[in-house]
């Protein structure tokens, strides 16, 4: 699981092997969200409102959400069967 990034103490982490729709953790002591990378919507979890608006001021950045889902893929590579 690495950590991409840290905002403040926010960690921003992706998981391999990890279920889709493609998404990143979002982790603060004993808060932890997940939060889909096309559409930056919380799907589970909760954290305070004013640290989830760092984390998506953050994620809305110009190349970051094309940098998550990278990762999200190179870690979670699709599988043909």
């Amino acid at each position: 699981m690495p950590t991409l990034c840290t905002i403040e103490s926010i960690k921003i982490d992706v998981y391999a092997q990890d279920h889709p729709p493609p998404h990143f953790h979002v982790r603060f002591a004993e808060y932890e969200v997940l939060i889909e990378i096309k559409t930056l919507q919380v799907y589970a979890g909760t954290i305070p409102p004013s640290l989830l608006r760092k984390v998506i001021n953050w994620a809305s950045g110009e190349g970051i959400q094309s940098f998550l889902l990278d990762n999200y893929l190179r870690l979670n590579p699709i599988r043909k069967l």
